[in-house]
């Protein structure tokens, strides 16, 4: 089963349908088979970007089970830390961080994310770079050479 990222612009995106994104995440997400993975931190950007009167929605979703939050535990907090501080130029929220460090964790390199920029610089600790999986769809590739 493919596990993949979801950052919060996608997630926003998805359940606003006054979002610029909508349509082509409601496309990707409706042929994505597979685990839908985040974090807490990632769920409170959502939410609070969200319009509120689609935030109970939204975590009535998450609840169901439509992505999987995976834990960050307390003794993670330096290694965010210091990921924020080597992409403070950017900067790097904790949201991204937390995905940073999930990836690391889980060997997770594939994100669904509207960031491809931030994204397209993060590095794991080891090196390895994410693979943005908006940017694989063949509607994706084709809106990028006009």
């Amino acid at each position: 089963m493919r596990r993949l990222l979801i950052d919060t612009g996608p997630l926003v995106a998805w359940f606003d349908a006054d979002d610029g994104h909508h349509e082509a995440v409601k496309r990707f997400l409706a042929d994505c088979a597979g685990e839908l993975l985040s974090t807490w931190p990632v769920l409170t950007e959502t939410c609070h970007l969200l319009p509120e009167t689609l935030v109970p929605g939204f975590m009535q979703w998450v609840a169901r089970g439509g992505l999987t939050i995976a834990d960050v535990p307390a003794s993670a907090a330096q290694a965010l830390a210091d990921r924020m501080g080597k992409y403070a130029d950017l900067p790097m929220d904790l949201a991204d961080a937390s995905l940073i460090w999930l990836a690391e964790n889980l060997g997770v390199l594939d994100v669904l994310t509207l960031d491809r920029r931030d994204f397209g610089i993060y590095r794991t600790e080891r090196g390895r770079s994410l693979r943005n999986a908006l940017d694989a769809t063949p509607a994706a590739r084709s809106s990028r050479r006009r």
